[in-house]
């Protein structure tokens, strides 16, 4: 017989062999517009399926989403709004896709562009400062990091800076989910 999912037998066979069936699994239904904000028979199957396997569902409109790609930010809010969804599927996707695997996003921000990096959970700043470039780790200094809220909150680096939300973090420092960085290095 094989092994149950959560058993010590398991976890070592998987610790090689990597089974898909020791994966997350996340399901995304496609409704139609009004099975955004009710649930029909089909998908309260798939619901409670999910549930008794301890897997989430994330219910989505495709055609929903192709129209809300085709929004700037302010036409879509007002567009979710008026269908009573708080949040877009595809982004719920990504943000439950991201926390099953344990990642996050850090940004850098520069004169000409601001970039996302994804790292995973509980990376420290020299790992993080690596996914740019392998010397950014190898002569790593410090950190100037601003929380997100922070940059939004004063309206980009001189703001928070301003207000003294800038902060220098050395190599012991864990990465926060959102945190907007420059790395000091020297190689």
């Amino acid at each position: 017989n094989f092994p149950e999912v959560k058993s010590e037998e398991f976890i070592q066979l998987n610790q090689d062999l990597r089974l898909l069936t020791a994966k997350e699994i996340m399901y995304g239904a496609n409704v139609d517009e009004s099975g955004l904000t009710e649930d029909n028979e089909h998908l309260t199957a798939v619901k409670a399926h999910a549930e008794a396997n301890n897997c989430e569902v994330i219910k989505l409109c495709a055609k929903f989403e192709e129209e809300l790609i085709g929004m700037d930010d302010d036409e879509a809010a007002a567009f979710l709004d008026d269908m009573g969804v708080e949040e877009s599927g595809l982004a719920q996707i990504i943000q439950k896709g991201f926390d099953k695997l344990g990642l996050m996003s850090y940004f850098t921000a520069g004169v000409k562009e601001v970039r996302a990096w994804t790292i995973r959970k509980n990376t420290t700043a020299p790992k993080a400062a690596a996914v740019i470039h392998n010397d950014f780790e190898k002569g790593f200094i410090r950190a100037e990091v601003i929380a997100y809220a922070d940059f939004i909150a004063y309206g980009g680096e001189a703001g928070a800076k301003d207000a003294g939300k800038m902060r220098l973090e050395g190599k012991e420092y864990i990465v926060q989910d959102g945190d907007v960085m420059h790395f000091r290095f020297n190689v």
